[in-house]
C-alpha cells in the first residue's frame, strides 16, 4: 500500500495527540536562527509533580503553555545540522538533559524538520 503526503500527515497529526509521559530532565523551545543558518534549542529545566504536570523547580508551581511565562535557558544549543545539533548535546553535554528515549527520539525528529525548514527557507513550528 503506498502512502500519499495527505496519509502521512493525517497519521503524524493523529500521533501528536496522543499523552507523553515529560521529560524530568527538562523541556526544549527549538526555532531556527536564519541570521546564523543554524537550528538553535533553548533548554528550560523543571521538575514532575505527582500529577504529572512539568511545575517551575524554583517555585514548584506549573509551567503555563501559552508562552506567558519568562524563564532564563539552562543552556542553548546549536548547529547548522540535525545531526550537529544532536552531537552537541546527546554525545558532548554531560550530564545530557534527555533522560527518556521517547523525549531524545521526538528532538531527533524536531531537529530533521528544522534543518529541512531552514534549507528550504520555510517556517519551522515545533510540534
Amino acid at each position: 500500500m503506498n502512502h500519499t503526503i495527505a496519509d502521512t500527515t493525517a497519521i503524524d497529526q493523529q500521533l501528536s495527540n496522543r499523552h507523553i509521559d515529560l521529560d524530568p530532565g527538562g523541556y526544549f523551545v527549538i526555532y531556527i536562527n536564519r541570521e546564523e543558518q543554524q537550528i538553535q534549542a533553548k533548554h528550560y529545566s523543571n521538575v514532575i509533580n505527582e500529577q504529572g504536570v512539568a511545575c517551575d523547580p524554583d517555585t514548584g508551581k506549573p509551567l503555563p503553555c501559552n508562552g506567558q511565562l519568562q524563564r532564563l535557558p539552562t543552556q542553548i544549543y546549536s548547529g547548522r545540522t540535525a545531526k550537529e545539533i544532536c552531537v552537541q548535546l546527546f554525545e558532548h553535554t554531560q550530564p545530557c538533559p534527555v533522560t527518556m528515549l521517547d523525549h531524545a527520539a521526538y528532538l531527533g525528529r524536531e531537529f530533521q524538520r528544522a534543518e529541512a525548514a531552514l534549507l528550504q527557507g520555510q517556517d519551522y513550528i515545533q510540534d
